[in-house]
């Protein structure tokens, strides 16, 4: 078992709950169902990397090595696709216009994708036993 990918696992997944929550409960009135809907994919996204992470940790199959390089591809891919999303969403509900750093998704997606593929490789290479 890997410690650090079963507590960033369960932070995702609480947060995402939360989160989710929040949008469903609060932040619906105030968005319009577009920003809605898009505040919804980052919380669905988190929930799928949080879910990765807990199954990552629970038996890691990946070297020490790549598990390192996954765990932090993933991290910063939730946090910026994930984060990225959340303030486009609610957009106009601040001072600030979060359009600006709209890249950030793509980037955090790009790492995500990354994550996954590494560990496609990964378990293509594995040897039966």
């Amino acid at each position: 078992m890997n410690k650090k990918f079963l507590i960033a696992g369960a932070i995702f997944g609480f947060l995402g709950v939360i989160t989710g929550a929040f949008a469903a409960h609060g932040l619906r009135p105030l968005i319009t169902a577009e920003s809605f809907q898009s505040f919804e994919t980052g919380v669905k996204y988190q929930m799928y990397h949080a879910l990765f992470l807990l199954i990552l940790g629970l038996k890691p199959f990946l070297s020490p090595k790549l598990l390192g390089i996954v765990f932090y591809l993933l991290i910063f891919g939730v946090l910026f696709f994930s984060g990225s999303i959340y303030l486009l969403a609610t957009n106009n509900l601040s001072g600030f216009d979060f359009r600006s750093i709209a890249l950030i998704t793509p980037l955090g997606g790009m790492l995500l994708i990354i994550a996954w593929l590494l560990t496609l490789i990964s378990a293509i290479k594995l040897k039966k036993k």
